[in-house]
C-alpha cells in the first residue's frame, strides 16, 4: 500500500530531520483556554514539538465524569496554531466530528482506539473523510487484533486517503499489568512487515499510565524504529482533568527527551555491513537447523499418536507433560534464556504437538470406518 509519509503532509513537518523523530505533545484534554494555550505555548518553546494535540471529545469508559468541552475547543486550538506556527491534531469519533474539525483548520486527526475497534464506526469516519486531503492517524484498537487494526487502516485508504500513519498506544488484557495498556510489541512490528512504508508513532501516555515509565517506553519504541511519539503534555499535569498520572509539563518532557538515545535505521559502513552480514548467516543457517529439528520432533509426535490411537490411549497425559515442562524450563534457565520466552514456546510446541496426534486419530478413525464397510 503506498502510504504518504509524515514529512511529505505539508504543514512545514519536511524540515524534520530524518534521524529526529517526529514529536507529537499536547494535553489529554482542552479543559479551559487558558490552560490549552499555556500548555501549547510552553510546549512550543522547548522547539522540539512538531504537532500539537489536545482531546475536544472524551468519551470515557463511565459516564458523569469529564468527556471534553466539544466544539468550543476548537476555537481555542485555532488559537493556539496562530500563536506557535504548529499545525494541530484531534481525535474524531464522529462524522460530525469530521465537519466539525476540518471547518476549524485542523490539520491532522486521529483515530482512538475505543473508535477503531468498531469498522461500523470507522467506515462513517472513512466516508465522511472520502475525497478530502487530510492526513489520518489510526491508533491501535483496544484488543491485540492486528487484522481489526489493518482493516481500520484499509477503511480511510479505499476512500483515498494516502497520508495515514499508525498509532501504537497498547492494549487492555486482563489482570494486573506494570502497564496501564500491555504493549504487546509484536503486534505493530507485525503491521511494519505486511506494510514497511506505514510510519508508526508510539503512544507511552497510555501504554504507560503513569508518568514515571514515559521514558523507558519511549526509548523503547526507537529501539524499534518508530518513527515518532505521542506524548501527553499538560502546564500542571497533578491538576489535568483527564488521565493526570500519565501527563508531564514541558520542562520534564525536554528533559525525557534528551535522555533519549535516537538511533538510526541503517548504516552505509562496510565494516559494519560486513561484520552484520556474518552474523545474520550464522543465524539463518541456525533457523534453518531449528526448523528440521522442530520438523523431526513432529515426526515422533506423530508416531506416538498412532502408537496411542493402537492401544486405546488418550492424547494428552498430564504427567508427562508437567515432567516436560518442568525439564525444559529448568534447563533453559542455565542456558539462561527468559523464563518468559520459554514457557511460550514451549506451551506452543505442546499445542501443536497435541494438534498432530488430533490429526492421526481422526485420519485413523476414518481408515477403520473404510476398512469396516
Amino acid at each position: 500500500m503506498d502510504f504518504i509519509q509524515i514529512r511529505d503532509w505539508g504543514f512545514g513537518l519536511e524540515a524534520i530531520a530524518e534521524e529526529q523523530p517526529i514529536l507529537i505533545s499536547g494535553p489529554c484534554s482542552a479543559e479551559t483556554e487558558e490552560q490549552l494555550l499555556r500548555s501549547c505555548l510552553e510546549l512550543a518553546q522547548t522547539g522540539q514539538v512538531h504537532i500539537l494535540r489536545a482531546g475536544i471529545w472524551k468519551p470515557r469508559t463511565r459516564p458523569n465524569s469529564f468527556e471534553g468541552v466539544g466544539k468550543e475547543g476548537l476555537v481555542w486550538l485555532q488559537k493556539a496554531k496562530e500563536l506557535t506556527g504548529l499545525p494541530i491534531c484531534v481525535e474524531v469519533a464522529q462524522p460530525e466530528h469530521v465537519e466539525l474539525a476540518l471547518a476549524a483548520g485542523v490539520d491532522i486527526l486521529w483515530i482512538g482506539a475505543r473508535t477503531s475497534v468498531n469498522p461500523f464506526a470507522v467506515q462513517a469516519l472513512a466516508e465522511a473523510l472520502a475525497g478530502k486531503d487530510v492526513p489520518v492517524m489510526v491508533k491501535n484498537p483496544i484488543n491485540p487484533d492486528l487484522k481489526l487494526w489493518m482493516g481500520a487502516i484499509e477503511r480511510f485508504y479505499q476512500q483515498g486517503i494516502r497520508k495515514i500513519a499508525a498509532i501504537h498506544r497498547g492494549f487492555s488484557v486482563y489482570g494486573e499489568q506494570r502497564y496501564r495498556n500491555a504493549p504487546i510489541w509484536e503486534l505493530p512490528i507485525e503491521l511494519k512487515r505486511q506494510w514497511p512504508n506505514l510510519e508508526l508513532i508510539g503512544d507511552p501516555s497510555h501504554i504507560a499510565g503513569k508518568r514515571e515509565l514515559l521514558g523507558e517506553l519511549a526509548q523503547q519504541a526507537l529501539y524499534l524504529n518508530f518513527d515518532g511519539l505521542m506524548i501527553e503534555s499538560h502546564c500542571q499535569p497533578e491538576q489535568a482533568w483527564s488521565d493526570a498520572a500519565q501527563q508531564i509539563n514541558a520542562a520534564d518532557l525536554e528533559q525525557l527527551l534528551g535522555n533519549l538515545e535516537p538511533l538510526r535505521a541503517a548504516s552505509s559502513d562496510p565494516d559494519f555491513l560486513c561484520h552484520l552480514n556474518e552474523l545474520r548467516k550464522e543465524i539463518d543457517y541456525l533457523d534453518h537447523q531449528l526448523l528440521k529439528v522442530l520438523a523431526r520432533r513432529m515426526q515422533l509426535v506423530r508416531q506416538i499418536g498412532e502408537y496411542k490411537y493402537e492401544k486405546q490411549i488418550s492424547i494428552l497425559q498430564l504427567e508427562r507433560w508437567a515432567e516436560i515442562y518442568k525439564d525444559r524450563c529448568g534447563q533453559a534457565q542455565e542456558l539462561q534464556l527468559a523464563q518468559e520466552f520459554i514457557s511460550l514456546l514451549i506451551q506452543a510446541i505442546h499445542q501443536e504437538s497435541i494438534r498432530q496426534q488430533e490429526a492421526v486419530f481422526g485420519s485413523s478413525r476414518i481408515l477403520d470406518r473404510l476398512q469396516k464397510a
